[in-house]
């Protein structure tokens, strides 16, 4: 059986490809038949653009954000059964000629059981860590926002964040928003929202930021100022804009620390530090760990299934597999958007 995967080439064009060799499984896999995947504005463009660190080999099979359901399993897989709605399958094995971008823009992937390896001795790759089960009820659909809810909630564990303490964010894409949520949730405050959008910085008041800032019309460094005048203790960057490592520099308190998120193209910045506290640090957290993503999976399933979160509110776009060109389009032609997630 042939599939069809999305694929990126070197000179930036991207299509459906026909007639790729259905993803090999060995006994600690199973096959998966994919019914989402989440698009990245981050991590899929910058792949298209030639420009994410690490991937430089192509055509590139894409997508990294993909729910689907077990379809078969290898004999020695115990912690996956037929019917199962699995998060983020990969396909490392990808036919010769190709690269990996993870490949869950695909119709059928493939989930590793880390544990029965874990058992039977022998170390699993990294990334198997991280697929793990949704309860079956889950919508498949909205299900694909919880790989950035887990990236997330890792991330703040990885970045130190606590309750009580100060935190801005700059940008409210799904990421941006999830960490406001995720730090009302965890007891931080006053938690400060900055963006462009007054639509998204209303959406970041209802999801818990005490504060918005839209840095379009605002001084970022006063109003923070105002709100904190001893500074803050963690400043964000949730999308990938370099520049703000300064301007978190002229909010931050003593002994507090910048944070990265956003993956940026631009790979260097110059940073001044004359107008900061003398005692503080940089923390770039860019690549979440697959354990650490999988150590927050059963705190997000809890808090969706006590109704604290809700996946579909991050939804914004769903398209067919075929007309997955059109998440792209809208990418490139900065059309407003939440997360926009790929139907099979």
């Amino acid at each position: 059986m042939e599939v069809k995967s999305y694929v990126v080439y070197k000179d930036q064009m991207c299509k459906i490809v026909d007639g790729m060799p259905m993803p090999k499984y060995g006994d600690y896999d199973a096959l998966v038949k994919i019914e989402s995947c989440g698009v990245c504005n981050g991590t899929d463009t910058k792949i298209i653009h030639g420009k994410f660190k690490g991937i430089d080999k192509y055509p590139v099979v894409l997508g990294h954000e993909g729910v689907g359901r077990v379809v078969k399993k290898g004999s020695k897989v115990t912690s996956f059964e037929i019917g199962d709605l699995v998060l983020m399958p990969y396909w490392s094995d990808v036919p010769e000629g190709y690269s990996s971008g993870w490949g869950t823009y695909s119709e059928y992937n493939i989930v590793t059981d880390a544990m029965a390896q874990e058992k039977d001795g022998i170390l699993p790759e990294e990334f198997s860590y991280g697929q793990r089960k949704l309860p079956k009820d889950f919508d498949p659909v909205s299900s694909a926002m919880i790989i950035t809810f887990r990236e997330v909630l890792s991330t703040m564990k990885g970045f130190g964040f606590s309750a009580n303490k100060s935190l801005v964010v700059l940008g409210l894409g799904p990421v941006g928003l999830s960490f406001v949520q995720f730090a009302k949730l965890t007891g931080m405050g006053p938690i400060i929202a900055i963006d462009i959008s007054d639509e998204k910085l209303e959406l970041a008041k209802n999801r818990g930021a005490d504060f918005v800032i839209n840095s379009k019309n605002e001084d970022i460094v006063k109003c923070v100022r105002s709100i904190c005048p001893g500074g803050v203790d963690f400043s964000l960057d949730a999308v990938g804009v370099t520049s703000f490592i300064n301007t978190s520099l002229e909010i931050i308190k003593p002994d507090a620390k910048v944070c990265v998120y956003g993956i940026s193209e631009n790979m260097t910045e110059t940073v001044d530090w004359s107008k900061c506290p003398y005692n503080w640090e940089l923390h770039f957290h860019q690549f979440p760990s697959k354990k650490a993503e999988s150590e927050a999976h059963d705190q997000i399933v809890n808090w969706i299934q006590m109704g604290i979160l809700d996946p579909s509110e991050y939804v914004s776009h769903v398209y067919p597999f075929e007309d997955i060109d059109k998440a792209f389009e809208n990418i490139k032609n900065h059309v407003p958007m939440m997360k926009m997630v790929i139907k099979f």
